[in-house]
């Protein structure tokens, strides 16, 4: 029998909460999609989206994405939605459109529909996304930027709301026009993006407006 004695083990370190994991880019995407249904139904102004939005980006854990979407239905430990509103305008209801550049160019503009979701990328290439004679469909229209080595502009009417969130590696990454007057009743457009050695740039055209936007989108807002 071996009676020598062996230092106990050391207690294994307890596994962190889930409402202190770090937030992943998964998890931010869920709350960026539950903010987004909220503004669609009427459940938050365009002001307090942005608000939201804004500090999406700048929170750290689980814990603390999940205090902006507490007091909606989407959230975790609320009650389930009902089936109408289980969808909303603003969800995606089709594929992702895809708009790709390689050592050429590409174009969307004039009077077209732009999905939910549009990804655009670039290699070595030109794109070019102009949203000002674009039909609107939903309330929130999102675009993914891969840029390597190439140019991507993405143009949208002085009266519709646009945020920005992307970076660059030896190259730019730039929305201008964030914060301007808009309509309160406006589309929102969201440009995330990573140029490498590219440029990626979102700005409002200026003279190009949505007429009776307001209008429009209240109507199709009711049904």
């Amino acid at each position: 029998m071996d009676l020598e004695k062996h230092p106990a083990a050391p207690a294994a370190a307890a596994a962190p909460a889930p409402a202190e994991l770090r937030a992943s880019d998964a998890d931010r995407d869920r709350i960026a999609q539950i903010l987004s249904d909220a503004l669609a139904e009427g459940r938050l102004t365009a002001e307090e989206h942005s608000e939201r939005l804004d500090s999406l980006y700048a929170l750290k854990t689980v814990g603390e994405l999940d205090t902006l979407v507490r007091d909606l239905p989407a959230a975790p430990g609320a009650p389930a939605p009902s089936p109408a509103a289980q969808a909303p305008v603003g969800a995606s209801a089709g594929p992702e459109e895809t708009v790709v550049a390689v050592c050429s160019s590409s174009a969307r503009r004039g009077r077209w529909r732009p999905g939910p979701r549009t990804r655009a990328v670039s290699v070595m290439g030109d794109i070019t996304i102009d949203l000002t004679e674009a039909v609107f469909e939903q309330q929130v229209t999102e675009i993914n930027v891969t840029c390597v080595l190439g140019n991507v502009e993405v143009l949208v009417p002085e009266n519709v709301t646009l945020r920005g969130y992307g970076s660059g590696v030896l190259g730019n990454f730039e929305v201008r026009g964030e914060g301007g007057a808009t309509d309160p009743q406006a589309p929102v457009v969201i440009v995330r993006g990573f140029a490498l050695l590219g440029n990626i740039e979102a700005r409002p055209k200026l003279g190009a407006r949505l007429v009776d936007l307001a209008l429009k989108l209240r109507k199709r807002l009711e049904g």
